[in-house]
């Protein structure tokens, strides 16, 4: 059989244009493989990683309703409603600068006018009574007052005092005349405790230091009187 030359002829396939393009599947092949596992393994870690936070949410929920526990921070019993809390209304508190004495409707009083310097609450504990138109002026400030009268057990006086040494933005002092032994007020917020360890002093503290019911968020509790005017 002869071959015309004018015409080309039929070549072979290169063995190496075949070797080349099965070394290119091979290749993508693996790369396919290879970011399968990589996205395979971030799933799963991020599944560990919700499942890890729902843990963990469920068992501060868990640890916030257990009864009675405080801990070191004081924080355990924190949120929730607040048994036997009075409120008022904050826009019916009068707050102007006055260099008189002022009739509050309520013992201690949680607002109103008041005198144009404010008692240091800092942590700062006195053993005198304060003047009301000072104090006030503290808790429009952010603070939280607790007094005591008579009916309070040292125990606790000497407790509740060596917490609010070491928390900024709260004051205490003696009060005579006020209906429970153990009293916590912030601006338009007032409850009775039965003790220092009541679970209510943890959630008063939580929600009424520097709270959203202050009325002059950001004003300082040092620079004002440091000590009982006379």
């Amino acid at each position: 059989m002869s071959f015309d030359p004018r015409y080309p002829q039929p070549q072979a396939p290169d063995p190496r244009a075949h070797a080349t393009r099965n070394r290119a599947i091979a290749i993508g092949l693996s790369a396919a493989v290879v970011a399968g596992l990589v996205a395979f393994g971030s799933y799963l870690l991020l599944e560990n990683s919700e499942a890890n936070e729902k843990s963990d949410e469920a068992s501060a929920a868990q640890d916030g309703k257990h009864p009675g526990g405080h801990g070191d921070s004081h924080g355990d019993a924190s949120g929730g409603a607040i048994e036997g809390l009075k409120s008022w209304d904050a826009a019916k508190l009068g707050r102007n600068h006055v260099a008189g004495s002022v009739d509050y409707p309520m013992k201690p009083p949680v607002g109103g006018d008041h005198n144009q310097s404010w008692m240091n609450c800092d942590g700062d504990v006195y053993e005198k009574a304060l003047p009301n138109v000072n104090a006030v002026h503290s808790l429009e400030h952010g603070a939280v007052w607790v007094t005591y009268n008579g009916k309070a057990a040292d125990a606790d006086v000497a407790e509740l005092a060596a917490r609010v040494e070491k928390t900024p933005f709260t004051l205490m002092s003696p009060y005579t005349g006020q209906e429970g032994a153990i009293m916590l007020s912030a601006w338009g917020k007032q409850v009775a405790v039965d003790s220092a360890d009541d679970k209510r002093v943890d959630q008063f503290f939580a929600q009424y230091v520097q709270g959203t019911q202050t009325p002059e968020p950001g004003a300082p509790c040092t620079g004002g009187l440091a000590t009982v005017p006379q």
